[in-house]
Order: structure tokens, then C-alpha cells, then sequence
């Protein structure tokens, strides 16, 4: 039984997801087709990326949604170039840009201009107006080294903000514990992470949900509405963004499979609420 669920007021042996759209601010085409997402519901939530060329686009368009911060090191397209807010030098490629790798990242990186341009971006997005609900990596391998893991949890925890972590079974990987280190912190997070990857029908996306264990997981898609920018700009999975855009469209495949599976929906600014509801002792 899921402690979790039942705090968010659903049945603790119930299936729920959090159908986040990341890369809010990649591209105009990008934005699009996340607020359509958030507004018609096919999204519970998505992940701006601040120091993204079209941020300050969906700052423009923020209507109240429930958007999160993904907390960006990386800017991994070759023609398409994104940097730091701050000044940081480490962070730098040679593009004058973010490094593609994340093992760049972890080789050359100052831990104090990381801090420093994670929280640059979050405060960013506050004083653009975002009610931020949530905490996400850009390039989530990035905290399997602790030192970049303790900079990300610091964030949460002094922001009483919930994250995203890669599931369970990374941990080994990684070779610390970092879920029991979140829960430590009282910090909360899904149980396990689904990327949807290529395009699926509703029929496979009904298997997909089904096949989820009890507890909260959630489902990440990364949707961009087709167009010569974005096959320009991602020419290995232009096909998968905009089959994102497609799925979580009005009577799209996954909008479809979320009607026929019964899979509890679930918002990452009600994770967020639990979470401060217990830190407050309520």
C-alpha cells in the first residue's frame, strides 16, 4: 500500500501518474504544445527550462499552470545552443554554451557555480511569475555523482519543492542511495520514472499503464509541434517530440489510455502540497 497516495487522498493500492510535459521553453512550437496540453488536462504538469531560448516566452504565456524548473547544465544539440544565467566559467563548452555531455559536466563543473546557476534559474522563473511546483534535472544522470545529487536536494529542501529522481533500480548504478537520502529530507518524489520514448498506440499505452506497480509514477514526454525548427534543431528525435505533441492531443493516444486504463491523475502542486502539509505537522 502506498503511504503516498493515501496522503494525496487516493487509495493507497491505486495506480496514479503524473503525465509531465518537459522542455517547456525549447522552442515556440514547444510551448504550444505543452500550455495545450496543461489546459486541456492530457498533462498534469510540465518543466520549464529557464535558460532555454524561448523561455521568456512562456513566462509571456503563463496563465497559472502547474509548471516545475528543470534545473539545466546541459544544452546537448548541436546547432541549438543554450548557457549559464550566471557567470561560470566551468560550465562553459567551447560553443560559449553548455557542454553537450553530461560526463563534461561531471569533469570540469565548479560545485559552487553549479549552486549558483541552479539557483539563478529557479529564482528566475519566480520572479517571472511561475508558481513553481517542482524540481527536475535537464539530463537527469547529471545527480548520479552525490556532489551534484546534494546541490539538487539542498534546492528542494530549503524550497520545501518536490523532485524528480530516477527510479529505484538506478540507484545501483549510481552507487548511493539517493531516495533514502530524499526521504531523509523529507523531500517527495514519484516511485519510478517512465520516458515514453517513441510514439505508441493507444491500445500499447493502455498496456503501458496497466503494467505500472501501485504507487505514483510518472509518465515524461517531451512534446513540440512539428515543424522545420525543430527538425533542424533535433534530427534524431524530431519524430518522437512531435508524436508527443500528437498523443497528448485532444482525442490522442494517450489522452485515450488515460480515459480507458482508470489510472488516477496526479499533479506535481499536489505532491507539493502533501509534502509542506507534513513539514508543517498537519
Amino acid at each position: 500500500m502506498s503511504e503516498l497516495l493515501a496522503r494525496l487522498g487516493l487509495n493507497g493500492t491505486a495506480r496514479a501518474v503524473i503525465v509531465c510535459a518537459d522542455e517547456l521553453g525549447f522552442s515556440l512550437a514547444a510551448n504550444e504544445a505543452i500550455y495545450a496540453a496543461l489546459r486541456r488536462g492530457s498533462a498534469t504538469s510540465a518543466s520549464l527550462i529557464v535558460a532555454a531560448p524561448w523561455a521568456r516566452g512562456a513566462a509571456a504565456d503563463y496563465r497559472g499552470e502547474d509548471v516545475g524548473v528543470q534545473l539545466a547544465l546541459n544544452a546537448e544539440h548541436d546547432l541549438y545552443r543554450w548557457g549559464p544565467l550566471t557567470h561560470a566559467p566551468s560550465l562553459l563548452d567551447g560553443d560559449g554554451g553548455f557542454p553537450r555531455t553530461v560526463e563534461d559536466v561531471w569533469e570540469h563543473a565548479d560545485l559552487e557555480e553549479v549552486r549558483r546557476e541552479w539557483r539563478a534559474q529557479l529564482e528566475r522563473a519566480i520572479y517571472w511569475g511561475f508558481d513553481v511546483s517542482h524540481l527536475a534535472v535537464h539530463h537527469a544522470e547529471v545527480t548520479l555523482k552525490p556532489e551534484f545529487f546534494d546541490a539538487y536536494l539542498d534546492l528542494a529542501d530549503e524550497l520545501a519543492l518536490p523532485i524528480r529522481l530516477p527510479s529505484a533500480e538506478v540507484e545501483a548504478k549510481a552507487g548511493f542511495p539517493f531516495r533514502s537520502l530524499a526521504a531523509q529530507a523529507a523531500v517527495l518524489c514519484p516511485a519510478r520514472v517512465v520516458e515514453l520514448g517513441a510514439a505508441r498506440s493507444t491500445d500499447e499505452l493502455v498496456e503501458l499503464l496497466a503494467g505500472l506497480s501501485e504507487g505514483l509514477s510518472e509518465l515524461v514526454l517531451r512534446p513540440v509541434l512539428d515543424g522545420p525548427e525543430l527538425r533542424r534543431a533535433a534530427p534524431k528525435r524530431w519524430a518522437e517530440r512531435s508524436g508527443h505533441a500528437a498523443a497528448l492531443a485532444r482525442g490522442g493516444a494517450l489522452a485515450s489510455a488515460l480515459e480507458a486504463s482508470g489510472t488516477a491523475r496526479v499533479s506535481y502542486r499536489q505532491l507539493r502540497a502533501a509534502m509542506r502539509a507534513a513539514r508543517a505537522g498537519g
